[in-house]
Parts: structure tokens; C-alpha cells; sequence
């Protein structure tokens, strides 16, 4: 594919909520790897904003990412209740509105997209499914190439059907949401990204991204031997200098490191990838609404836990390999990898001889 010749085969994941600011993205993509930005929930106007900022500090390859959103029937009002109540049950008060589950929940994905065709980034990308083909039409009319989140072979024929330039392999280890294309996890077989890669490697014809457990040089090696056009890592760079990760998430990642990671549907309606806490706890078994109806729902609760600094209330996001993660800026980690790339071919190409 054109926008990987030439590039480090890393792309830093499209990480939403503010984590991906223009600073880590051009950090990134001054390396020669491929920064990305998350802006499944950024406006028009915020997704202008970062894309002129990038552009002040770098003239690389960049991506942009969105979630395909898909239109849900609100669910009766006495499901919607039991939802607040569980909410305000929990022992960190915070004042959960009801209000808030009045539509829209989600914003237009055609009005997102109206500052990446004005910029136009040279990657676009798309979790949960796949973009209506006239997005994807018009995004490669205009020089970019499309890449669209699989974790199955299914799904990864889809999406060469469709017609797309490269695949994100996302596997099990994956921190955030899981991006299948149905919203439940029916028929989920939840592969590791190195199954997935075997099995798609084989059957798929497109370029593979792979994505979920990839923290080292080596993990790197690794893959790409194995058939990977490139890796992409987003827990690696969660706590870099650049990125916006709260404080918290960051301590909690490189402090909290007797803890495991578990799937949760609590904060958002859909299984997304979280350190442990006590949140993810007493929510294990609890009802919530359809994403993204919960992840509104739960919006103040999370905002109060990161006023208030409590880790035990917000969503972690993270990866199953969280514990190798580093504290650097985002050019020394790369370098670090590079390195580290280099040193393992090395030590394969001794065995060899």
C-alpha cells in the first residue's frame, strides 16, 4: 500500500478523547511512523482545529479515525431508570441526568468529515463497521487510503468487498473497545492478534495492520515475519510526553501494575478493554443501555472521578500488556522500538548461521 512505503511500520492507534493531540500525532509522524488522530467523538470544529494544528508541526503522513455509528431504538423509559439507578447506586456519587438520553447520541459522521476533505489526511479510518461506500469512494478519490478495524476473518472480507485499502487486524489483547461490527459479542471468537494475523494472512488479500499486544521491537519482528504490512500500538504511547492521558490513567498504568485488564460494557454499552478497578467491578453484572446511550449516560460520573482524581471511576483504557508500557516522549519510543527491531534481527540472523 502507498502510504506504508517508506514509513516505519508503526501506526500509532487512533486513541478517542482527547489522549491523540496534535503534539503526540506530529510527534509520531516526524519519525517517519504514522501519528493518528481519534475523533470518534470530536466535533467538526475541534476536528478542524487539530488538523490546522498538525499541520503547523509536521508535513507527514497523518490518520484520522472515526466510529461508524449505527442507529439504535431508545429502550423503554423503565430501562432507561434502572440504568440511572445503578448508576447512582455506585459509592462515588455523582449526579446522573436523565435528560442526557434525549437524541442525538452520536454526531453525523458526514458532518465529521467535512474538515478531513479540506485537510485531507493521507489515511482514514473507521472502527465498528464499515462506512457508507460513497465516504470511502470520495476519501480515495481524494488520494487517501482506507483502512477499516476487522477481528475476524468475516469481517475482513467484508471489508475487502467493500472495497477498503488495508485491514487493522485487531486482536483480543486490544486495549479500548473491541471493534466488531455487531455491538454484542455473538459469535466474538476472540482472537489473539497473532491467530487473527495466521488466519487472515491466507485468505485476505489487502495489506494487514496488526493491532493488540504489541509493546516491543521484537512483538514488532514478530508479526510483520509472520505477514503484517505494519503493526499499530496504542497503549505503548499512553504514557508518552505528548499524549493527553489524564494523570490518573497515566499513574495507574505505570504504577497499578499488580492489577489485570478486564473487558467491561459499564462505561460505554460496548466491550472496550479496561484496567481493573472497583467501577468495572460492581458493574460486572449490571444492566446497561445500548453504546452509546450508556457511554452518555455515564458521561458525569467519569467527568466527576477525573475532577476528583479517582482512578477507581474512570475508564482505563489499556491494553493486556499495559505493564510493559514506557514514560518517554513519543520520538524516543520509537527510536527505542527501532532499536530494538534491529537488535532482535540480529539475534534471529545469528541462529540462523
Amino acid at each position: 500500500m502507498k502510504n506504508f512505503q517508506n514509513h516505519v511500520p508503526i501506526i500509532q492507534a487512533p486513541m478517542a478523547g482527547g489522549i491523540t493531540t496534535p503534539e503526540l500525532v506530529a510527534a509520531v509522524s516526524n519519525t517517519g511512523a504514522i501519528g493518528s488522530f481519534g475523533f470518534a467523538y470530536s466535533s467538526a470544529g475541534k476536528i478542524d482545529s487539530d488538523l490546522c494544528e498538525v499541520r503547523k508541526l509536521t508535513d507527514k503522513s497523518i490518520n484520522a479515525n472515526f466510529f461508524v455509528f449505527t442507529e439504535m431504538d431508545v429502550p423503554p423509559d423503565k430501562d432507561c431508570k434502572i440504568a440511572i439507578e445503578i448508576l447512582e447506586g455506585l459509592p462515588l456519587k455523582a449526579v446522573i441526568p436523565g435528560s442526557s438520553l434525549s437524541a442525538p447520541f452520536f454526531l453525523s459522521l458526514e458532518h465529521q468529515l467535512e474538515p478531513i476533505w479540506k485537510h485531507k489526511p493521507e489515511m482514514l479510518t473507521f472502527h465498528f463497521g464499515l462506512p457508507p461506500k460513497h465516504i470511502l469512494q470520495k476519501a480515495q478519490s481524494l488520494g487517501m487510503s482506507v483502512g477499516i478495524t476487522a477481528t475476524s476473518l468475516e469481517e475482513a472480507e467484508a471489508i475487502q468487498n467493500h472495497g477498503a485499502d488495508f485491514v487493522v487486524a485487531q486482536g483480543v489483547e486490544a486495549g479500548g473497545h473491541r471493534g466488531t461490527f455487531s455491538a454484542d459479542d455473538k459469535g466474538d471468537k476472540k482472537l489473539s492478534t497473532f491467530e487473527l494475523l495466521k488466519v487472515l494472512k491466507g485468505e485476505c488479500l489487502l495489506p494487514i495492520v496488526c493491532a493488540g499486544g504489541i509493546m516491543s521491537g521484537e512483538d514488532i519482528v514478530t508479526h510483520l515475519s509472520e505477514g503484517a504490512a505494519a503493526v499499530q500500538m496504542g497503549t505503548s504511547f499512553l504514557c508518552c510526553n505528548e499524549a493527553g492521558t489524564n494523570p490518573i490513567h497515566k499513574k495507574y498504568i505505570l504504577e497499578e501494575r499488580a492489577r489485570e485488564t478486564v473487558y467491561t460494557k459499564g462505561f460505554s454499552g460496548r466491550w472496550a478493554q479496561s484496567i481493573q478497578n472497583e467501577f468495572t467491578s460492581l458493574m460486572e453484572n449490571e444492566y446497561v443501555l445500548p453504546f452509546p446511550m450508556q457511554y452518555t449516560l455515564s458521561s458525569s460520573l467519569r467527568k466527576h472521578a477525573v475532577k476528583t482524581g479517582n482512578g477507581e471511576y474512570q475508564s482505563l483504557w489499556a491494553g493486556t500488556e499495559f505493564k510493559k508500557a514506557r514514560a518517554l516522549p513519543a520520538a524516543k519510543l520509537i527510536s527505542e522500538l527501532m532499536s530494538e527491531m534491529g537488535s532482535y534481527k540480529r539475534k534471529q540472523g545469528d541462529k540462523t548461521k
